[in-house]
């Protein structure tokens, strides 16, 4: 869901603990706009910047995320209520929630209102296997969004696990094919689709090679190697390489493995003139994914919400 650090995503509220700083924002008897209350609960929470620029796969700020999500509850509950669209406004429901929980507000306090349990969807009249009951819960310290989020990402990583095993089980010519496939996927070789595997006996180095333009003036020469997981390629692989494309007048490559690189060949790429990209096995499985490239779509799942404008 983020590349921030686990502990800063760790340390900001769960969704239901938001629950409480949205009445207690609210309690002023003010009506305010949804952006001005999720505003007004950062503040109150003082959420740190680090937290409120963490973003969902989707590209929503996490934070506001969770807070929605506890304004949702809430008017469900009636804790909270819409008296026009787009705006909200506490009841004497969420007053007397506030009077009467000097801590966190959860589902289980919301459940004591009618309101709320004739709201909620009975989960005895939906049908699921006991596996996705187990993964998805209710009573999650992740919002509805950030469960869907993390199973897709447990389901991706998951398929990248299964694509690097099988990358490394194949011949070393099938890898080579499979990544010029993917930089042609990528939009590299133009709409022609210029490349092709040159590897083999006499390769000179090289395993494959991508003509940007028509008469091939233009070249990005790939380096693909099928190493084990647990493998490193080091710096005198990445020399190696760039030698073979000054052999052949080249000055960019790409150097693709199914391993990792060493911090010195990292290193040593960024500090040469000739430019080198280097793709490892976890680079490699994300862009194979993104790209479609051996992998299909098994399901689709389409999420819906209430369409405002249809009640105007």
């Amino acid at each position: 869901m983020s590349d921030f650090e686990p502990t800063v995503i760790e340390s900001m509220p769960k969704w239901h603990e938001f629950m409480r700083p949205v009445l207690k924002v609210l309690s002023d008897g003010r009506t305010r706009t949804r952006r001005e209350l999720i505003a007004d609960v950062l503040d109150e929470e003082a959420i740190p910047e680090d937290q409120r620029a963490i973003l969902l796969a989707s590209g929503q700020p996490s934070a506001e995320n969770r807070i929605g999500w506890a304004m949702s509850d809430l008017t469900r509950a009636t804790a909270v209520a819409k008296p026009e669209r787009g705006r909200f406004t506490i009841t004497d429901v969420g007053r007397e929630l506030l009077a009467t929980n000097a801590g966190n507000i959860t589902k289980n306090v919301l459940r004591a209102i009618p309101a709320y349990n004739d709201y909620e969807p009975r989960r005895q009249n939906v049908s699921v296997s006991n596996s996705v009951e187990g993964r998805v819960n209710e009573d999650s310290e992740l919002d509805p969004t950030e469960q869907i989020e993390s199973g897709i990402e447990l389901l991706r990583a998951d398929v990248a696990t299964d694509l690097l095993k099988r990358l490394q089980e194949r011949h070393p010519d099938f890898f080579e094919e499979a990544v010029v496939k993917l930089l042609l996927a990528m939009g590299y070789g133009g709409a022609e689709n210029r490349g092709r595997r040159i590897g083999g006996t006499g390769d000179g180095g090289v395993d494959g090679v991508i003509d940007q333009d028509a008469l091939g003036l233009d070249q990005i020469y790939i380096q693909a190697k099928r190493y084990a997981a647990e493998s490193t390629v080091g710096r005198e692989a990445i020399q190696s390489f760039v030698g073979a494309l000054a052999g052949r007048g080249a000055t960019r490559g790409v150097f693709i493995t199914t391993s990792r690189f060493s911090t010195q060949a990292l290193d040593y790429a960024r500090a040469i003139p000739t430019r080198v990209i280097l793709i490892d096995g976890k680079q490699l499985t994300d862009l194979m994914i993104r790209h479609a490239v051996g992998v299909q779509v098994a399901k689709t799942y389409t999420v819906v919400e209430v369409d405002e404008d249809f009640f105007e």
